[in-house]
């Protein structure tokens, strides 16, 4: 098997990036796999010594195949860096695995994620493999399908993947020419995706995801998860550009290291496993989170700085 190449997309926040590589470098097929780094530039003041730090730290990596360091020379932002990174790789390599500087992988992840990707890679309807996993009650089998993506861990192939699918102006023609589309994407991805998708399309933020969301939704595609999770996310907090705040997301991981999967052929998810995991994306799953932490001094504090963040950020 052929091994996927690994785009990782750092900014300014060298603690989380060294804790990144050294759980990739920990992988079992770190040694036989192909490592690009992408490297965006400052886009503030408070960021050049930052973003020096992680790119004086990206020189000492090893523990891989090969190392190939990009560093932009004016800030692009995540949306456009992923999306650029993300096509120059798979568009020369057909297949890749994708992580952000703030993700923990487990020895396994690569794995996986390889094997996934050589299972599903003639099943068209699959559009994305996924190494993060929410904790649902209602999956029991090895794996489980949803249209809605998740961003941490993620791989897919270039016959899925198309720099077009992100274009803004297009999008927004869709919306015009079908005023119900924008209600059937909340309905099968989430309460939180529309106006997501809106701010993202309109320039209100800078999210790659949703689009990418929306395109499984759009082409009718799905995408793969494990029962397990092989990722967590340390970003949360005042320094996660993205992630500030309390992580709403619960996963299920598995206590033992695997280095052979069983995958299932696709099958289209049951409504009761369907709505059980679009439950963690509604505002009534992100308030009951903040309830329930509420009743600690830690949680407390969490949700002080939670609250801290969204006032800083309008």
């Amino acid at each position: 098997m052929k091994l996927a190449p690994i785009c990782l997309f750092t900014y300014n926040r060298c603690s989380e990036t060294q804790q990144t590589v050294k759980a990739l470098q920990n992988n079992k097929l770190a040694k036989e796999s192909d490592l690009f780094v992408f490297s965006d530039a400052a886009k503030d003041t408070g960021s050049p010594e930052k973003v020096k730090a992680v790119r004086d730290y990206l020189k000492s990596i090893a523990g891989f195949r090969s190392v190939t360091i990009f560093e932009a020379t004016s800030n692009k932002g995540l949306a456009n860096s992923i999306i650029d990174g993300v096509s120059q790789v798979v568009n020369e390599f057909g297949k890749v695995i994708v992580l952000e500087d703030d993700l923990i992988t487990r020895p396994d992840f690569l794995n996986f994620m390889n094997q996934a990707l050589s299972f599903y890679e003639d099943s068209k309807i699959i559009q994305s493999v996924n190494g993060y996993s929410l904790a649902l009650k209602s999956a029991t089998a090895t794996g489980y399908f949803q249209k809605r993506p998740f961003p941490w861990g993620w791989a897919t192939w270039k016959d899925r993947w198309d720099v077009q699918l992100f274009e803004k102006e297009p999008l927004k023609e869709l919306l015009k020419a079908d005023s119900q589309l924008l209600k059937q994407f909340k309905r099968l991805c989430g309460d939180d995706v529309s106006q997501m998708f809106l701010n993202s399309i309109h320039g209100v933020n800078d999210s790659w995801y949703v689009r990418w969301t929306f395109n499984h939704f759009k082409s009718g595609r799905f995408s793969v998860y494990p029962l397990h999770s092989f990722v967590s996310n340390i970003g949360f907090g005042e320094e996660g550009t993205h992630c500030k705040g309390i992580n709403p997301y619960k996963s299920k991981k598995s206590s033992g290291l695997n280095d052979h999967f069983v995958f299932i052929d696709f099958k289209c998810p049951e409504k009761k496993l369907t709505q059980e995991f679009l439950r963690f994306f509604s505002k009534k799953h992100r308030l009951l989170v903040r309830v329930r932490l509420l009743s600690t001094s830690t949680g407390r504090a969490a949700v002080r700085d939670d609250i801290k963040s969204k006032i800083f950020s309008l």
